[in-house]
Parts: C-alpha cells; structure tokens; sequence
C-alpha cells in the first residue's frame, strides 16, 4: 500500500503492457507518460497525475494488467 504521500498511478482498462516509460528514481512532472498500455490494437499512455520521484514500478513490459491494477507509485 501506498504511504499516504504517495500517488499510485493505477490501470483504467484490462490491456498489455507495452513498455514502462520511467525507472525506480526517476524524476517525473505532470502529463509525463509512465507507462504505455496496448489494449484492442491501440496505445494508451498512462500519464503522471502530478510531479514526483518513482519509488516503484509494480508491472513489467508483456504483463496483462486489469482495471484498477497499480502500474507505478510515486511520492
């Protein structure tokens, strides 16, 4: 779970994983991408709600996530 500082960055559909866009210590700033989904042939990029350092990333490249399912944590 998350510290309450944080920001999870969460999946709003079932998909594939494409890519992960960001490494555990990066720097990131709202709008950033973090990772990129694939779901019925289209991309879909998950954006940064707001600036932060990534301190988890809880998905790698080829997984299948679900809705709900928390991609990358930032504080």
């Amino acid at each position: 779970m998350a510290r309450p500082t944080s920001l999870e960055i969460v999946s709003e559909l079932v998909a594939n994983v494409l890519a992960i866009e960001v490494a555990e210590g990066d720097r990131v700033e709202a709008g950033d991408t973090v990772v990129l989904l694939e779901s019925m042939k289209m991309e879909i990029p998950m954006l940064a709600e707001r600036g932060g350092t990534v301190t988890a990333i809880r998905v790698t490249q080829g997984d299948v996530v679900q809705d709900g399912d928390v991609l990358v944590v930032l504080d």
